[in-house]
């Protein structure tokens, strides 16, 4: 629930300003940077029409409001040590880690100090963590969604976030997820481009938009295996999803553009328990990570083999198994409990 609306117009000293400079400068907000995700998360309006980008340019006599809720922390984070990490590789400048679902990347509303980034602090310490994506968001190079599970980068000094999240920029920082869809999917492998923007429905949501302020979003898939319709039920297909770029919820809203839906996403995806095979929350694991150490240069590549909740749905619907693809046959056992060791290694 939000606690209240920050609101102001924009007067002859603020004509032609950043719209991320001006939320900043008004009473009660936060941050610059902090201002500039309240405006990419869809609650900041100029004239009651959402902002579409933090760069946009406000002029004299513009009306602009924010909506604030809980507080952010803007100083260090509080240290959470009870927050379990599984670490899979580590050195003196970054971690590789599998994060389990139900854990938030960084502070938010209801997420003060339960977040990945409370967890890394008391791990790392504040001052041995990068902080160019923020002070309340420490080490963290690129997020996972609460409820996605799985391998993801994090950097323990701003040289090494800068040069991590430059290889994502230039799509030289390899991620692949699994993920469990609703139907038949028949080719063999597929690519999604199109643009994705917040919703102008329900600000929690994103959506394929080509509006201005879209962003280009570009997503491969490789289908892996394919199982037969159920009584209540048109069948699932398990692919393998290749990210070439970042949006939020990319993976989500692209298998919903094509209609094919994640099983158990509450937020995308379809209501029955039933046909979401009991699960509450999006199958969806990021499986693999490749990249090349950007201060070592040695090759970084892990694989997780997919949590229990998901094992479980997979094992639950073996029988209804069409037959894995090529892909599937060399991908599957190694999500399995059967293809990985217990902790991965990197490569030199």
């Amino acid at each position: 629930m939000l606690d209240r609306v920050a609101d102001a117009l924009v007067g002859p000293d603020d004509d032609g300003e950043r719209l991320d400079s001006f939320v900043a400068s008004m009473p009660g907000c936060p941050s610059r940077s902090a201002c500039a995700r309240l405006i990419e998360e869809g609650h900041v309006t100029i004239n009651s029409t959402s902002a579409l980008s933090k760069s946009e340019r406000v002029a004299l006599g513009d009306r602009v409001s924010v909506e604030l809720s809980e507080p952010v922390c803007e100083g260090p984070l509080a240290p959470n040590p009870d927050i379990a990490l599984d670490i899979r590789y580590e050195d003196d400048r970054l971690i590789v880690l599998s994060k389990q679902a139900g854990l938030v990347c960084h502070p938010s509303p209801g997420h003060v100090e339960d977040s990945l980034a409370n967890a890394l602090v008391a791990r790392c310490g504040y001052d041995h963590l990068g902080l160019l994506q923020g002070e309340d968001r420490p080490g963290i190079v690129h997020r996972l969604d609460m409820d996605t599970s799985g391998l993801m980068v994090c950097a323990k000094d701003d040289e090494v976030q800068h040069a991590l999240q430059g290889l994502i920029r230039l799509r030289a920082l390899d991620r692949r997820y699994v993920v469990l869809v609703h139907g038949y999917v028949a080719p063999e492998t597929g690519s999604i481009t199109t643009g994705i923007a917040r919703s102008s429905r329900d600000r929690l949501r994103m959506t394929v938009s080509d509006e201005p302020g879209a962003r280009e979003a570009i997503t491969t898939f490789t289908t892996l295996e394919r199982f037969e319709a159920g009584p209540r039920d048109e069948g699932y297909s398990l692919l393998e999803c290749h990210l070439y770029t970042g949006r939020t919820h990319q993976i989500r809203v692209h298998m919903r553009h094509i209609s094919h839906q994640v099983v158990g996403d509450q937020l995308y995806g379809r209501g029955d328990i039933r046909q979401n095979l009991g699960l509450s929350r999006q199958f969806l694991h990021s499986w693999h990570i490749r990249f090349d150490h950007p201060v070592s240069g040695e090759t970084i590549e892990l694989a997780d083999r997919l949590p229990p909740d998901l094992a479980s749905v997979l094992e639950s619907i073996q029988a209804r198994s069409m037959g894995r693809t090529e892909a599937g046959g060399d991908i599957c056992p190694q999500i399995l409990s059967q293809g990985l060791p217990d902790s991965a290694t990197a490569k030199g």
